[in-house]
């Protein structure tokens, strides 16, 4: 009995020892908040704050399609549930028209609500703790500025035990740690201002590093690539050549990627496409170069070959064949040449030969659309072929231009788009 007592003893303590530390780990460098406002709004800090909510790409999460700008509402899915975004107007009831600057720079920077609720990180605050406190501040004060909406805020439907704050809490502790722009002192402002945006406020990471089980990311695998969650799309990493890496593209190519949605090399498609719509269009030129020279500066992974495998089987190419003549070559060409300012070439294009085909049966399925943009007002577009083409025929063409035209990678599968179709309900 006495062993017994003991053994509960020391659990109880060891679950109130570790109770102790997620708690204190969960309040690292927070500071108690002001009694009262403290900022002053001009229109110069308006004009910056609005600048700079459309480089963190506010809108795109926290507006439904139809609704209130940064009304709220919009469902973004998880592999854990549904999270809700928050009404970021001046609503006094539903919004943040009764919040202070500094308790949205603690949201911002710790992940925590003006109730001292744990944030869940779809805010992507495991980015934004690394934005400074006066542009925190700036995009206070532009959400203070647009209209109110009062839009009440949708609660969450996440399973349990992910929608406890006890949960929150260990995932906070384990993965969170509040930050600060790093700026490497052996480096350019230029660059450490590329940083600063493409790791803060633009949060690319985001996408561009895969997550664990527990859907975080780490420092050591940042920018390598990861499958977005749910969405079902590849985001490539951008720290190698023969994924998405820029460390050999002229600079100018880069920013006018980000700003128009196309460069000679390539262009943004799928929810890149939405980034660049939204976001990254309205980068200014120096901010844009910035981010251009920070990513063309990432250490590069090593390219390790994908394996040879077997050759396509010839009934699969043949069917590729005729399906690509009949509804391909038009556009991209007898070659895969494409046609330059309209139809990205397929021959060379790294996009197509990815590893993970992913992308590209996703562009067969739903179409290809690149953002309209003020550097790019008319771009052309591909239609989806969803309801034409059978998931023997994509899987065959895919593999076609996969493996033709000096292109050379693993064919596709009929089960491969059969997941593509099935995990967005297509």
């Amino acid at each position: 009995m006495k062993r017994i007592l003991w053994t509960i003893s020391c659990a109880l303590a060891a679950l109130g020892i570790a109770a102790a530390a997620v708690v204190t780990l969960n309040l690292r460098g927070e500071e108690p908040l002001p009694a009262t406002e403290t900022l002053q709004s001009t229109p110069a800090l308006v004009q910056r704050g609005e600048y700079l909510a459309r480089v963190g790409n506010c809108m795109a999460c926290h507006t439904t399609q139809g609704g209130a700008p940064f009304a709220g509402g919009r469902g973004i899915e998880t592999p854990f549930g549904v999270v809700h975004s928050s009404n970021l107007t001046p609503d006094k009831a539903h919004g943040i028209g009764a919040w202070t600057s500094a308790e949205f720079w603690r949201a911002m920077h710790h992940g925590r609500s003006k109730d001292g609720r744990l944030l869940y990180p779809a805010f992507p605050y495991p980015n934004y703790t690394q934005v400074t406190r006066e542009d925190s501040d700036a995009i206070f004060a532009y959400l203070q500025s647009i209209p109110a909406a009062a839009d009440a805020n949708r609660p969450h439907a996440l399973r349990f035990p992910y929608n406890t704050q006890a949960a929150l809490g260990v995932w906070r502790a384990l993965f969170f740690t509040p930050g600060a722009p790093r700026p490497e002192a052996t480096q350019t402002a230029e660059y450490n201002r590329g940083a600063y945006l493409v790791n803060g406020l633009g949060h690319c990471t985001a996408c561009h590093t895969p997550r664990n089980a527990l859907g975080a990311t780490t420092d050591a695998k940042a920018f390598t690539g990861g499958l977005i969650p749910v969405q079902n799309w590849y985001a490539p990493a951008l720290n190698a050549a023969h994924e998405a890496g820029v460390k050999e593209w002229k600079t100018d190519d880069v920013v006018a990627l980000l700003q128009t949605g196309v460069a000679p090399q390539g262009s943004v498609l799928g929810p890149m496409a939405e980034v660049v719509f939204r976001s990254t269009q309205y980068l200014s030129d120096a901010d844009a170069r910035a981010m251009a020279v920070y990513l063309q500066g990432l250490p590069q992974q090593e390219h390790k070959a994908l394996a040879a495998g077997a050759a396509p089987p010839a009934n699969a190419l043949a069917r590729g064949a005729k399906v690509y003549e009949q509804h391909c070559a038009q556009c991209h060409g007898d070659q895969g040449q494409g046609e330059p300012g309209a139809f990205p070439a397929l021959a060379g294009n790294r996009a197509v030969t990815l590893a993970d085909p992913t992308n590209l049966v996703r562009v067969v399925l739903q179409g290809g659309y690149l953002p309209a943009t003020a550097g790019n007002p008319r771009p052309h577009g591909m239609p989806p072929f969803q309801q034409l083409l059978s998931d023997e025929d994509i899987a065959a063409v895919t593999t076609l231009v996969r493996n033709s035209w000096g292109n050379r990678a693993p064919g596709v599968g009929t089960i491969e788009v059969y997941r593509a179709r099935e995990r967005r309900g297509l």
